[in-house]
């Protein structure tokens, strides 16, 4: 189960560079359900995703990099690629700091994962954080995919 919040972002933090980042590309064979193929640096992944907000089942199976390319070159729409860096927050928490490239440059997204709803409607979000997204499918990395652009 995947439980997690998402919000806009109003301002980069100042440190941004000193946390950790990894390069995301993924790529959507289909978006009701999910079934994306992602590549993170050198790991690749087939994920599969419910339906749901902030809460809803997530599926996870390893791909080699030949099977990723075959699959990815299946897929529909847009192609995401983006910077994802890993700020840490108390309580065992992370921020997932999503900088978007091409064709989505300038979108900023964060994102944090729950171990439960309880914990997610109790998160006090920091101060850089813009306007909330969580119940929207707006600002799903799907429904980027299948905008025309």
């Amino acid at each position: 189960m995947e439980i997690e919040r998402k919000f806009l972002i109003r301002q980069l933090p100042e440190n941004l560079n000193t946390y950790p980042f990894q390069i995301l590309e993924q790529a959507y064979l289909c978006t009701d359900p999910v079934v994306r193929v992602r590549r993170s640096d050198d790991t690749y992944t087939l994920t599969y995703k419910s339906r749901g907000l902030m809460s809803r089942e997530e599926y996870n199976l390893p791909l080699t990099l030949e099977s990723y390319e075959h699959l990815k070159e299946k897929a529909d729409g847009n192609v995401i690629r983006k910077k994802r860096f890993r700020i840490p927050l108390p309580e065992d928490l992370t921020i997932e700091l999503d900088l978007f490239d091409e064709p989505f440059q300038g979108l900023i997204l964060a994102e944090v994962e729950f171990i439960s709803e309880e914990q997610a409607r109790s998160f006090v979000p920091p101060d850089w954080f813009g306007e909330e997204a969580t119940w929207s499918t707006q600002y799903h990395n799907s429904t980027l995919s299948r905008m025309i652009l």
